[in-house]
C-alpha cells in the first residue's frame, strides 16, 4: 500500500518526494495549495496540527497499523527507520546524520526562507534591511556547508536523509541570491545528487 503525502512544490515538500524515490517507496501525492490556505482545512489539521506541509499517512505503519507523521524532519527519520536506509543503525554513525539534519531544520531553511520573504517586501527600507541581514546569514550557512563538503562526499560521510533535507533548500539557491560557483564543494555535492535518477524523479513529480 502506498504512502500518502500531503504537500506542495516547496523545499520542504521536495525533501520528502526525493526521499521516497530514493527509498523506493510507492506514494500518492495530495497537493495542498498553500497560496489558497488549504493548509488550514480541518481535515488536514487533524493530522498536521501545525498547518504546514508536508505530512504523510502510512497505512502500513508500525505493527501494521496506520500512522500519520508531520514535520519534514520527523518524516525523514520515520522513513529511514521504516526502510532501514540512509540512516546508520549504529549510534556513532547516526550522530552526523542527526547533526546535519538539525542544522538544516534550525538554520538552512529558516534563514534562506527569510530571504524569500524579504525579496517580496514592497517597502524599500524594510526590504533592504531584511535582505542584508538574512542574505549574510544564508551565505554564512553555505560557507559552513562548503567547508564540511571539502572533507566528505556527503554531509554525514555516506549518503543520508540529511542530504535529502539540505538538497530541498539548496535546490532554491538562485532564490537565495547564491551562485554555487562561490561554494565549489557545495556545487560538486549538488550536481552529484541532482544527477541521481531517483533524485530527478523526486524533483520532477508534480506536487502542485
Amino acid at each position: 500500500m502506498s504512502i500518502e503525502i500531503w504537500t506542495w512544490n516547496t523545499p520542504n515538500g521536495r525533501k520528502i518526494s526525493v526521499a521516497l524515490e530514493e527509498m523506493g517507496l510507492p506514494y500518492t501525492v495530495h497537493p495542498v495549495n498553500i497560496s489558497k490556505g488549504e493548509q488550514f482545512d480541518p481535515a488536514f489539521l487533524s493530522f498536521s496540527p501545525n498547518n504546514r506541509i508536508p505530512a504523510i499517512k502510512d497505512h502500513d505503519g508500525p505493527d501494521g497499523q496506520p500512522i500519520g507523521v508531520f514535520e519534514s524532519g520527523a518524516i525523514l527519520l520515520y522513513l529511514a527507520r521504516k526502510t532501514g536506509r540512509f540512516m546508520p543503525a549504529d549510534p556513532r554513525g547516526a550522530v552526523p546524520v542527526l547533526e546535519w539534519l538539525m542544522w538544516q531544520m534550525g538554520g538552512f531553511g529558516p534563514m534562506p526562507g527569510q530571504v524569500h520573504h524579504f525579496l517580496q517586501v514592497e517597502t524599500e527600507a524594510d526590504r533592504r534591511y531584511g535582505l542584508e541581514r538574512y542574505t549574510k546569514e544564508t551565505r554564512r550557512l553555505y560557507g559552513v556547508a562548503d567547508r564540511r563538503l571539502a572533507e566528505v562526499e556527503f554531509f554525514a560521510g555516506a549518503l543520508s536523509i540529511a542530504d535529502f533535507a539540505i538538497l530541498g533548500w539548496a535546490w532554491r539557491h538562485e532564490r537565495h541570491l547564491v551562485d554555487l560557483a562561490d561554494f565549489p564543494h557545495v556545487k560538486r555535492w549538488y550536481e552529484t545528487l541532482m544527477a541521481r535518477p531517483a533524485v530527478q524523479r523526486g524533483m520532477e513529480i508534480a506536487l502542485s
